[in-house]
């Protein structure tokens, strides 16, 4: 049974900074695309950013390119996005997945797995 398991988010002022992290139950964690993804209320489900299996490419969605950051930890199987000076636009149930073709991967099809998504809510 494979799952991913995202924490960390929470409340937080404009211009403040979250770190989010997905713990995946992934037998080959190194080999899989991880992407993060994001839905605020009312609005269809966007990409954010992604990594790839080998962890040395890495892709943003131009609004949050410089602020957030992805990153891996294969011996952890984790991987993480750090926020940075967020905004209230920022505002959405964060969500990990897992592609497991290990491709360039930003479209919510592409991904064989998901996480339950954790809120992150920025106050003006």
């Amino acid at each position: 049974q494979v799952q991913l398991v995202e924490s960390g988010g929470g409340l937080v002022q404009a211009g403040g900074s979250l770190k989010v992290s997905c713990a995946a139950s992934l037998r080959t964690f190194s080999l899989y695309t991880m992407g993060w993804f994001r839905q605020a209320p009312g609005k269809e489900r966007e990409f954010v950013a992604a990594i790839m299996w080998r962890g040395g490419s890495t892709y943003y969605a131009d609004a949050v390119k410089g602020r957030f950051t992805i990153s891996r930890d294969n011996a952890k199987n984790t991987v993480y996005l750090q926020m940075n000076n967020l905004n209230p636009e920022d505002t959405a149930v964060y969500y990990c997945a897992a592609d497991r073709g290990g491709r360039v991967a930003t479209q919510g099809y592409e991904y064989d797995y998901w996480g339950q998504g954790t809120q992150v809510t920025v106050s003006s």
